[in-house]
């Protein structure tokens, strides 16, 4: 099996599967529950998805054993060759940063890990450096899914808007850590504001971007080359439950639109 985010991805459908648990549909033992419809979801999609996201903070708020989970299921996942995002958005400076990046891109060869920008270059670079030594990924925040996202993220910096200002420095960077076509530098773009993708799929021509906002949020699947759809409540629960096979029809559905 490669152990390389990048040439793993390629090829892949357009869609991915975003893990968001909620105990209160899992009763009455969630933790058992989640991880069983988990893995089972992951094996019944791995020829559907390009990859499989789990959201930390809703495996945090299930305490111990559920942050606990999220590492079994990163584990289940690339045990069954599906490319694994940790939608964590972290972001912090120095030695701290490098315990983050050692913590979800070096613990999981070949997996990505969501980073926030704001703290500057320096803070991503040990996120870019450690992604480059373990065949990962980082996506960058650049333009969000929710409808606060413009308050500062639209803020002119000159004549441009800070989102751009971050996709310009950010498409020098991915120059850098380029693997082939693709880049192990990519940008989280929310599928919510489909004209900001087309903008910024062109300014970022090397960087697999990640469209989070699929279904639940009023995204609508976008087609593109390195354009990853992210849906979570829509495909992890379709219909407001777990169920497996009307996920399988879900993602079915999803993927015809972007033929």
């Amino acid at each position: 099996m490669s152990c390389d985010f990048v040439l793993e991805i390629e090829g892949r459908p357009p869609l991915v599967l975003g893990v968001d648990p909620r105990p209160q549909l899992h009763p009455p033992e969630p933790i058992a529950a989640i991880r069983s419809y988990t893995l089972e979801l992951i094996e019944a999609l791995a020829e559907r998805i390009a990859a499989v996201k789990f959201q930390a903070a809703f495996f945090e708020a299930l305490g111990p054993e559920g942050f606990a989970l999220m590492h079994e299921l990163i584990a289940g996942a690339r045990v069954m060759a599906v490319p694994v995002i940790v939608d964590a958005k972290r972001g912090d400076i120095g030695s701290t940063a490098e315990a983050y990046a050692q913590a979800y891109l070096e613990a999981y060869p070949g997996s990505a890990l969501t980073v926030n920008p704001y703290l500057g270059e320096d803070a991503m670079e040990p996120f870019f450096r450690a992604a480059e030594r373990s065949g990962g990924a980082v996506f960058v925040l650049v333009k969000t899914s929710n409808p606060g996202a413009g308050l500062f993220q639209d803020l002119l910096v000159g004549e441009k808007k800070l989102y751009q200002v971050v996709s310009e420095r950010l498409n020098q960077q991915a120059e850098h850590y380029r693997v082939g076509e693709w880049s192990r530098v990519g940008a989280v773009v929310g599928a919510t504001y489909p004209e900001q993708v087309d903008e910024l799929r062109s300014a970022l021509p090397h960087s697999f971007l990640l469209l989070p906002g699929l279904g639940a949020q009023g995204g609508t699947p976008v087609k593109g080359a390195g354009v990853l759809n992210a849906a979570s409540r829509s495909l992890y629960y379709p219909g407001g439950k777990p169920d497996v096979l009307a996920a399988c029809s879900q993602a079915d559905a999803y993927l015809k639109t972007l033929e």
